[in-house]
């Protein structure tokens, strides 16, 4: 090789030289920085800027809406994503600064939705599926988000029954119920797989659908007849991590607690009733006198057990941290969030024990997504749950709580506790503080964990479009409680002093004076999920988009019982759309349950939609700067219920078809039949056609988008038909034999209503901004067909044509005033007789009723319908949050309508009761001879029961409906150019007010709670404060 000569070795050294540094510099790192704007030129805070080839590598605009970013690569790329705006990709080149401006698009927001077993473009949808932001469900302090749904959802009816912390959970039903005996609560989904809507922590949420029609449930089969509630949870996305943390903690008090009479005015009522009778006081004068003085308030009381019992505000504290990142690889969303609820009960403290109630609850949820390859998606879900419940030994939901034992001890009987520490208590009663405080404690702890795992593989190479997807999916709940309880000493209450002043009482019973210790049984149970899916989606021509699904599913449950549950079966989905304009979609579901008899546990379940999006044809052009959106929806189809009865009613019955003997009955023998001997009998008779209740629902709906849909409306009109529900014959003569009753499925209720919802969103300029909303729902049901004796069938006694819960009593005409009886306190000739209590304890002020079928005496056959039922069939809601610059001011209402309550119950009545409860504070609105209104609230007043006025009837029927304030929030966010010196992305800081205003015709209470007479724990409203931080990272 010949040598090189040194000058052109010399230059070639020199030109690599150079190419290296130029290519060093070409490497460096670039700088860029811009502004983001909207088409109007207004400055985007929060914008998204991230390299396009390196999507970790990502800023946000700042509250002027400019960004700096340090590139790395070659030729780099920005994209800009924003939501509410088209994503955009701009090349950077030789810039070091780039302005970018961003396309609007407001339908963006809710492009894809969550339908069942899938996702569809909501242009496609026509189902009726609403779908709400997961941030209006997490506005509110409450533990479960069944108390978010109230006029939140539309075509969702829900209920709050109690404040308690631990029963607050609110009942909800999906366009209201249509069967009397099956079960009628909606399926609820997490991922897909089933679980409870309660044990969810919102921040946990990325989306909720409610599926109302059966286009969108009939792929459920036996287990979509109540609709669907589908939830997905966060998951990661691509990006540096993203860290928020969200606090807050609330202050509460009742929202209207009863307002009871004391002592003196309930002693004098009590004379002023032994007088009308002619007999000697209940108390003297003088008794009264010391009452009215309290010379003695332990001799004398005037308690007021709800001050006694509670404190004069409760708290709860919510917290939550959630991490989000990843890379095109792998994926992570991690959230953990911790609740603590204290109830209103004061607990004793100089107990070294915790006797009050209160709630606390751990939640962790965790996402991962992997590409194994970029055909094939890993996803691993985990979540756990861990809630714990404080509270006095026995205090349940019903009626051994601690308001029904507080409301039934009049005022005067004794105190909480004499100074000498011992504690009185009359006989067949509890002392209401002593019960809270005295008895130690109940701890009952829930633990759950949830699992799934997925498999999605994209089968391009197969055919493009398609995909198949494969989820196990496993979760075991337990409980467990522990009891340290005793029984306190009791005293008879006091009666007097002795020489040296003290009380003079004895003891009732012998209590204990450590705790006991008693483990209860551990009870739990687990699921087992399996699904195989292939879905296909594709477009051919540019206007035929073609999509299906087909798969199979399989369920597992295990109560603890000798036989687990099991549902199975497979479904599938065909859709086209022609043109962006003509959409049709056949859905169905094939599947069973091991409820029924074998060759009959299975069903087919279709359903049909059509759709036309009017506002993609050519003669919608002209108007297309105002209607951006006009689609019109029909659908039909059947879906079933195979839970027939209520799990855990004494009357439900599992395996139905099967015939059972019993063992616990007897046999007679002998001549005289006065020896017993044990032996078998029959039991239930089987149902040998047993089958699901089937409903077919029938919707038409409306979609209309107005100017680039910053307005939208949707119209659903649906009808629903369920038959074959579940239910005891009672028109089976006895000569057939049987005796038990006879099951069959028979019954039938028709339900129908409508649904609408109003969503606004409007940007003034770049301070001013509004989004405002609005919901309707009426759903009505009507039994058609429920097995009566056919001598009320057709009658106003029948509950054929009726809703279901239609409330049943007399009819009250007036009070029976003077006139109405005899010289010797007889009612006169022609009015009927009122067969309730002995007719010489009717007299006047007391209730007239009207004889109904004419018989010229009134009796239970002349109860009738009144008023409706308890569950409201209407339920609304409306609100508005306005921003201004930095601060953000929302606001929501929440009511309902025709729903209905029967006041009554065992402490109800003064007259019935004296001795045995409290008596309201409006007493003085009733009827005495000085008083002889016919308006007045109550009738006479009694020295001992009067039958007569405690019957059901329209007298003590009363309107239910109500207007809440649900939420009233004022916000503040920190200036960006504050928060990103400290490393913090964004913080806000709010206050919110929850429950503060009630508007409605009944006081007495709050007309949510489900109580007849008050004896339930209350309602809770709240103020909270709290803050939200993002941290940049």
């Amino acid at each position: 090789m010949k040598n090189i000569p040194k000058k052109q070795f010399a230059g070639w050294m020199l030109m690599l030289l150079l190419c290296i540094s130029i290519s060093a510099f070409a490497q460096s790192p670039k700088k860029v920085t811009g502004r983001v704007m909207d088409a109007q030129g207004e400055l985007l805070i929060g914008v998204n800027v991230t390299e396009a080839a390196d999507p970790s590598n990502g800023v946000v605009t700042d509250i002027n809406g400019t960004y700096t970013i340090t590139l790395k690569g070659n030729k780099p790329s920005l994209k800009f994503s924003y939501i509410g705006f088209k994503d955009k990709v701009v090349a950077v080149g030789s810039k070091g600064v780039l302005d970018v401006a961003l396309e609007e698009d407001v339908a963006a927001l809710d492009e894809v939705v969550v339908v069942g077993f899938g996702t569809q473009k909501k242009a496609s949808v026509v189902g009726s599926i609403t779908n709400i932001e997961p941030a209006k469900l997490a506005a509110a302090p409450s533990r479960s988000l069944s108390n978010n749904l109230a006029g939140m959802v539309p075509g969702v009816i829900a209920v709050q029954r109690s404040g308690d912390p631990w029963f607050n959970n609110s009942d909800f039903w999906i366009r209201g119920i249509s069967s009397f005996t099956g079960n009628t609560n909606p399926l609820v989904l997490v991922d897909g797989v089933e679980r409870s809507l309660h044990d969810i922590d919102p921040e946990e949420i990325a989306s909720f659908s409610v599926l109302k029609d059966a286009a969108a449930s009939a792929v459920y089969g036996v287990r979509g007849a109540n609709g669907v509630v589908m939830i997905e949870t966060k998951r990661g996305k691509i990006g540096k991590p993203q860290v928020n943390v969200r606090f807050e903690h609330s202050f509460t008090q009742p929202i209207k607690i009863p307002d009871y009479i004391g002592s003196v005015k309930y002693l004098e009522l009590i004379n002023e009733m032994y007088a009308e009778q002619g007999r000697n006081p209940f108390v003297s004068e003088a008794t009264l006198l010391n009452y009215k003085n309290q010379t003695d308030p332990e001799l004398y009381p005037d308690v007021n057990w709800w001050d006694v019992i509670s404190k004069d505000h409760a708290d709860n504290t919510k917290a939550n941290v959630s991490v989000n990142g990843g890379t095109d690889i792998l994926r992570y969303a991690l959230v953990a969030g911790y609740y603590n609820e204290n109830g209103i009960i004061e607990r004793d403290k100089n107990q070294e024990w915790d006797s009050s109630l209160k709630v606390s609850r751990y939640t962790v949820r965790s996402n991962v997504d992997v590409n194994v390859t970029p055909t094939t998606l890993f996803r691993a879900n985990v979540g756990v749950f861990l809630q714990t419940r404080n509270a006095p030994p026995g205090d349940t939901e019903t009626n051994q709580g601690i308001f029904y034992q507080a409301m039934r001890v009049p005022p005067y009987v004794h105190p909480a506790i004499y100074a000498d520490g011992r504690i009185p208590r009359v006989m067949y009663k509890e002392n209401p503080w002593a019960w809270a405080t005295q008895r130690g404690y109940e701890k009952l702890n829930h633990n759950k964990i949830e699992s799934l795992v997925s498999l999605e593989q994209d089968l391009k190479f197969v055919t493009p479009g398609l995909k198949f997807k494969g989820t196990f999916s496993f979760d075991k709940f337990s409980a467990t409680s522990v009891t340290r309880s005793k029984n306190p000493y009791y005293y008879n209450p006091a009666t007097a002093r002795d020489a040296e002043g003290n009380i003079i009482t004895d003891v009732q019973t012998t209590g204990q004076e450590f705790l006991g210790y008693a483990k209860g049984a551990e009870w739990g149970d687990q699921s087992i999920y399996l699904e195989g899916m292939l879905s296909y989606n594709h477009v051919f021509g540019d206007v035929h988009d073609v999509g299906g699904m087909f798969l199979y599913n399989q369920k597992d449950y295990n109560n603890g019982e000798a036989l687990p549950y099991r549902t199975q079966g497979i479904a599938g989905r065909l859709s086209y759309t022609y043109d962006s304009r003509y959409i049709a979609e056949l859905n169905f579901g094939y599947n069973g349950s091991e409820n029924f008899a074998k060759g009959k546990r299975f069903g087919f379940f279709p359903a049909a939609a059509i759709g036309w999006i009017v506002s993609q044809e050519k003669f919608m052009e002209p108007l297309s700067g105002i209607i951006s959106n006009l689609k019109l929806r029909a659908t039909w189809g059947k879906a079933g219920n195979s839970e027939l009865g209520i799990r855990g009613r004494a009357d439900y019955r599992r395996f139905a078809y099967i015939s059972t003997i019993v063992d616990t009955g007897s046999y007679r023998w002998g001549t005289d039949a006065e020896i017993y001997r044990l032996g078998r009998s029959e039991g239930e008779i089987g149902v040998s056609d047993l089958t699901w209740e089937t409903v077919t629902k029938m919707n038409a709906g409306l979609d209309l988008g107005l100017w680039n849909n910053s307005m939208n409306i949707v119209v659903d009109v649906f009808k629903e038909k369920r038959e074959d529900i579940f239910m005891k014959r009672t028109n089976v003569p006895g000569s057939t034999g049987f005796n038990r009753p006879v099951w069959a499925n028979y019954g039938k209720v028709e339900n129908r209503g409508f649904d609408v919802s109003l969503n606004v969103n409007h940007k003034f300029n770049s301070d001013w901004a509004i989004s405002a909303m609005a919901n309707y729902t009426y759903a009505h049901n009507k039994v058609v067909e429920i097995d009566e004796p056919a001598a009320i069938l057709g009658t106003y006694r029948s509950q054929t044509g009726k809703p279901i819960g239609q409330l049943f009593g007399l009819i009250a005409e007036r009070l029976f005033t003077e006139d109405d009886f005899d010289e010797n306190g007889m009612l006169k000739e022609g009015i009927p007789a009122q067969k309730f209590s002995d007719m010489s304890n009717l007299r006047p002020g007391d209730i007239k009723y009207k004889d109904l079928n004419g018989d010229g005496e009134v009796t239970a056959v002349d109860k009738t319908a009144i008023g409706g039922t308890r569950i409201p069939e209407i339920v609304y809601g409306f609100g508005a949050t306005v921003s201004y610059k930095s601060f953000d001011l929302g606001v929501f209402f929440q009511g309902t309508g025709k729903t209905y309550q029967l006041l009554g119950g065992e402490t109800w009545l003064p007259g019935s009761s004296l001795g045995a409860g409290n008596i309201y504070s409006n007493i003085d609105d009733r009827w005495t001879p000085e008083n002889p209104r016919q308006d007045v609230f109550w009738p006479r007043m009694g020295d001992k029961a009067v039958a007569n006025n405690e019957q059901a009837s329209t007298w003590w029927l009363r309107d239910m409906s109500f207007l809440r304030l649900k939420n009233l929030e004022l916000g503040y966010t920190l200036p960006q150019r504050w928060t990103t010196k400290i490393g913090i992305r964004g913080c806000r800081l709010f206050a919110r007010g929850t429950n503060l205003l009630t508007f409605s015709n009944f006081k007495l209470w709050d007309p949510e709670l489900e109580t007849t007479d008050g004896l339930r724990y209350p309602q809770m409203k709240s103020v909270s404060v709290g803050f939200s931080i993002n941290f940049n990272n």
